[in-house]
């Protein structure tokens, strides 16, 4: 693996790689552990550069430090290995400019809501303290982004115990908020993030999972990500949640909690879309 220190992006470098072979844990990790703003927790190495990496881009773009935990190497998919799949996340996490990556390794394919699940989550939700976390919806076909959904929302309550699975020297924390990602087709989004300046950028972080998509003459078993049209949905899906802000592309959150809005005029800054 190639050393650091990476190339700024943007203002921001990434201060150490490890080269782990078999597995990606703290590849990226900030010289002094601080704090990340927005944490995008995905069940496998690339669920969050799908369905999140605009908002990631955008946040870091605003001087916003943002990190991805990956709950599993991806050791069971279809194609790549979890040696190339570490390769390819840690490209893809200096494409987005991310303070900080890792992983869990909780078992792909067998990622269930355990105790063991929890207490990992909570160590990390601890250690890296962050404001706003972005996961799975539940209801996603996937069992491992059921389960991600599932570890996610009960360990974000667990870390705020101070006497549940106490570390020394490590306070309590809970997140401030949890926004899911992935929504079923009949799950409305609570907000929608502009992501239009970041698209491009975006597709360059999902095209360093080279492993996982369509490769002009290569062999192997396929999958739904290996299509030829893959990408091309993975855009069309962002541009139709564009549409409903009048722009090009954007990603689209829910949030189950009621939204909190101290300033009403703040909050929305120009005219939504009600006459489309």
């Amino acid at each position: 693996m190639e050393q650091g220190p990476w190339p700024e992006w943007p203002g921001r470098r990434i201060e150490k790689a490890l080269a782990v072979p078999d597995r990606l844990e703290s590849v990226f990790m900030s010289k002094n552990g601080a704090v990340i703003d927005v944490l995008a927790i995905g069940a496998h190495p690339d669920d969050a550069e799908i369905h999140a990496g605009g908002t990631l881009l955008r946040m870091a773009a605003l001087g916003y430090q943002t990190g991805i935990l990956d709950m599993t190497r991806g050791e069971s998919s279809t194609r790549g290995t979890p040696e190339e799949r570490a390769l390819e996340a840690a490209q893809a996490a200096r494409v987005l400019g991310l303070l900080h990556r890792e992983t869990l390794d909780l078992g792909d394919g067998r990622l269930v809501d355990t105790l063991d699940a929890r207490t990992a989550l909570v160590a990390a939700f601890r250690r890296l303290r962050p404001r706003i976390i972005l996961t799975h919806h539940w209801e996603e076909p996937h069992p491992d982004h059921v389960a991600t959904a599932q570890i996610v929302r009960a360990a974000a309550y667990l870390a705020g115990l101070a006497a549940w699975s106490p570390t020394e020297g490590v306070e309590r924390y809970r997140p401030h908020a949890i926004l899911h990602f992935g929504l079923p087709r009949w799950v409305p989004p609570s907000l929608v993030v502009d992501v239009s300046d970041w698209a491009e950028r975006k597709e360059q972080a999902i095209r360093c999972h080279a492993s996982q998509l369509h490769a002009p003459g290569g062999g192997g078993l396929q999958t739904s990500v290996s299509a030829v049209s893959f990408l091309n949905h993975v855009d069309a899906r962002h541009r139709s949640y564009g549409t409903l802000i009048q722009e090009t592309h954007a990603e689209a959150f829910f949030v189950r909690e009621a939204l909190v809005v101290n300033d009403p005029v703040q909050l929305f800054p120009r005219p939504m879309g009600l006459f489309q």
